[in-house]
Parts: C-alpha cells; structure tokens; sequence
C-alpha cells in the first residue's frame, strides 16, 4: 500500500476513535462542546506528518492531550490519542523519545488523578495499568515493524551482494579460463612449430639429395601437427561455446610421444619417469605436461644442445620435474614461456625455477603438489 494512503488511514482511525469517546460521554451534565471534537480532527491530522518529524508530531500529541484536558473536554484517555504518535516514534527509531513521552504522559496523568482525589488503589491497579500497557503496546508494535523492516532490507542487501558476487567469480573464472587458453595456445603452438622448423630444415637440406630423409622429416611433420591440429580444435570449439565441456587436457602419458618428436629433431633425450598412473590428480599431470613441453620447446629453439635429460619423479606428496640440456645456457630465452611455466605452477601451489648452469646447459626445476589440496 502506498504509504500516504496509509498515513491518511491511521490519522483518520485516530480522528474518529476519539470523536468516538467524546460522543460517547454522557455522563456529563453539561452539554459538550463541539470545540471537543477540533481537538480529535488535530490529532489525526497531526499523523500525516509521522513519517518526516515523528518526534515533533509526539511533542505536539502530547502537549495537544495537556490542553485538551485543560479545557476540561469530555475524559478520552491518554493513550488512545497518542498511541500513533508513540508507534511512529518507535518504528522511525526514535524510541528513546517515545518511551519519555509515554513516561511524561503516564506521569502527569496519574498526578492529576491523584489530586482529583481518585483512589490511589484503582489508579494502581487499572488506570495506570491500563495506560502503560497501551503505551508499551505501541512502542513495541513500532519496534517490531522497524526490525522487520530492517530485517527485510538486509536481506535484499545481501541476495544484491551475493549476486554481486556470483557475476564477479564468474567473470574471474571465464578470466583464469581465458589466460589457461592462452598458455595452452602458447605451448601448442609454439612446441609443434619448434618441431615443424626443425624438420623443414632437415627436408629442405635433403631434397634432392636424401629423399629418405627428406620423406622421414615430413612425416615427422605430419606426426607433430597432428595432435596440436586435434588440440586446437578442441580449444575453438571451447570459445565457441558458452557451456560446451572442457578440451582435453594432456597427461604424462603423452610424455613419450612428445619426447621422440624432440628425438626425431635430432636431440638425444632421456626420460626417467617415476610416477605411478593415477598417483597424480589430473590438473597436475596436465601442469607437468606443460612444463616439459616448454622446456623442450625451448631447448629445440635456443639452447643448442645435443642432448637433454627429462626426469619426473613423486617424492611423497610432491611432483619434482628437472629438464636439463647440454647447450650453451646463458640467460632465459625471450618470450612467455617461462612466466607461462611459473605462472601454472602458482596457481597449483607450485613453484618453477631456471637458469643457465655452471659449466654450460640449462635447467629448469619445478616443485608440484602431487595432488591439489596436499
């Protein structure tokens, strides 16, 4: 309901119940005066404005129901006219204001009971009784409301910022899905490339020649673009997709594919793998997948080496990778494979570390959970 319409209600219930109890007075010898009833339209109208000064509106109440009775009008009370003004007090949050007036109002009314000779004992146990129980019925009834009320905005408040929340992960999420995409692209990309050069070198040196070779380098094409074809695809059809399922991830078990491609290139690599299957949880294996990969993209790419050494080995609860290469070392090659590397094993609670070793080669060492949570 609207609430001026409900302000108008309340003035008008108050308005008419005391005109109600001044009509209902005949016990008065004299007759009444209509000036009575100004005093019941004030008080109604006085409600209107609850909502804006509900302490000026008790104020006003009360010093009204002093007047009233000065005059010496028909009895309606104390608390029928003030029980609005005393529940807009409480339900504005003014209830500290509301229980002065209503103490003021009982106090001043039991006195003048008391000097007008009425029994101290039916004052105690009615009148006073009567009228406090109606004032703290008021003030109650508004704290009620205003708790509820409050009660009800918080939780909007919250179902908002929940909400909030949800919108903001999920955009994070799609956020971390992009940047996963990006370094998985990186890593495809960049290995079959690596080996796509190496042999192209390799057929372009031996056609004419060695067509063996040259035949044996284009297949060794053929293989490395076949799988990163299969994983690009899988990664398209992920973007193109809002809900679509996940593109596979690779394990260690195509460590030995990835490993006679680098061979096929001419460099002699050794791998010792001490991982038991299904010793690792699948996000990890995929994580040490990546980061041998890199590493022996960039062995292919910068270091020079003859050879290089692939070792893999689950100490306890943690995943240890080591790639070191025979080549010339010197600084971290340019690019974003490294921070590619460092930044998955972060994420996983994992660390990677590489540089140019004493006396020539490179290693690069990463430290993994060997499954997440451990």
């Amino acid at each position: 309901m609207n609430p001026r319409v409900t302000d108008v209600l309340l003035g008008a219930g108050i308005a008419l119940g005391v005109a109600v109890v001044i009509a209902a007075d005949w016990q008065r010898e004299v007759p009444q005066s209509p000036w009575a009833y100004l005093f019941a339209l004030a008080f109604g109208l006085v409600i209107l404005w609850r909502r804006y000064a509900p302490r000026l509106v008790l104020t006003l109440t009360v010093l009204g129901i002093f007047a009233y009775y000065a005059l010496d009008y028909p009895p309606i009370g104390i608390a029928l006219p003030a029980v609005a003004a005393l529940y807009s007090c409480a339900e504005q949050a003014r209830t500290l204001a509301a229980v002065i007036g209503g103490g003021v109002l009982t106090a001043v009314a039991s006195y003048f009971r008391v000097h007008e000779g009425l029994p101290t004992a039916y004052l105690v146990s009615y009148e006073l009784i009567t009228n406090v129980a109606l004032i703290a019925a008021a003030i109650a009834l508004g704290v009620s409301v205003r708790l509820r009320r409050e009660a009800r905005a918080q939780a909007e408040r919250i179902t908002a910022l929940t909400a909030e929340a949800a919108v903001r992960q999920a955009r994070e999420h799609a956020q971390d899905e992009r940047v996963q995409l990006a370094r998985d692209l990186h890593d495809v990309i960049g290995h079959t490339l690596s080996v796509v050069s190496v042999h192209a070198h390799v057929a372009e040196e031996a056609i004419g020649h060695d067509d063996g070779a040259a035949r044996r380098a284009i297949g060794a094409i053929q293989s490395a673009t076949s799988p990163a074809l299969g994983e690009l695809r899988g990664t398209v059809r992920v973007l193109r997709s809002d809900a679509g399922p996940s593109a596979p991830s690779p394990g260690l078990a195509g460590l030995g594919a990835l490993v006679t491609s680098i061979r096929e290139a001419g460099i002699a690599v050794e791998l010792e793998q001490a991982v038991a299957e299904g010793g690792l949880s699948a996000p990890i294996e995929a994580a040490g997948y990546r980061i041998v990969q890199e590493a022996l993209t960039n062995v292919l790419r910068h270091s020079g080496a003859s050879a290089v050494q692939v070792r893999l080995v689950l100490e306890g609860e943690r995943l240890r990778i080591e790639v070191r290469d025979d080549g010339r070392g010197g600084d971290a090659p340019a690019g974003h494979g490294i921070t590619g590397m460092v930044e998955r094993a972060r994420l996983l609670g994992g660390t990677v570390r590489a540089g140019a070793q004493t006396g020539g080669g490179y290693l690069v060492q990463a430290d993994l959970p060997g499954r997440l949570g451990a």
